[in-house]
């Protein structure tokens, strides 16, 4: 599934502002990567292990993993990203499931453009995924699962 295919190269952060590191880091549970974001002129190193990995094979076929933030973090929390291909309708979706609050040194300001760029992320996560997998089709010429 090419979706499946983007969500395995980290396709989700090639967002020009959040990037992640490495990006041949493996989908595997224990594996850790940091999500490296740019904002306001400041960059964060943001510390995270892959918890767990889901891939359910099925009339609608599952596919990803969750990771949960380490200590220096600038939240406190875990994200998963999935994408789901139903085989009857031919549909594929993108999901982001998260929950987080701020670390102590947060101010309620703080919290507040956190959420704000959590949901920014989350916009421009799926359209980066939809251009990661519209660029696999325009590269192949073979018929692939979406």
């Amino acid at each position: 599934m090419k979706a499946k295919a983007a969500l395995g190269r980290w396709q989700q952060f090639r967002l020009g502002w959040v990037e992640v590191w490495s990006p041949e880091t493996p989908i595997q549970t224990g594996e850790v990567v940091a999500v490296i974001a740019r904002n306001l002129g400041l960059w964060w190193l943001n510390a995270c292990r892959i918890v767990y990995v889901l891939d359910e094979p099925g009339s609608v076929s599952r596919y990803g993993f969750a990771y949960g933030t380490l200590p220096d973090h600038a939240g406190t929390g875990e994200e998963r990203f999935l994408v789901e291909w139903n085989r009857v309708s031919g549909e594929v979706w993108y999901d982001i499931l998260a929950f987080s609050r701020p670390q102590w040194l947060v101010t309620r300001l703080g919290y507040r453009y956190m959420r704000w760029l959590q949901k920014r992320f989350g916009k421009e996560s799926a359209a980066a995924m939809v251009r990661a997998v519209n660029n696999v089709e325009r590269g192949s010429n073979r018929e692939e699962e979406p």
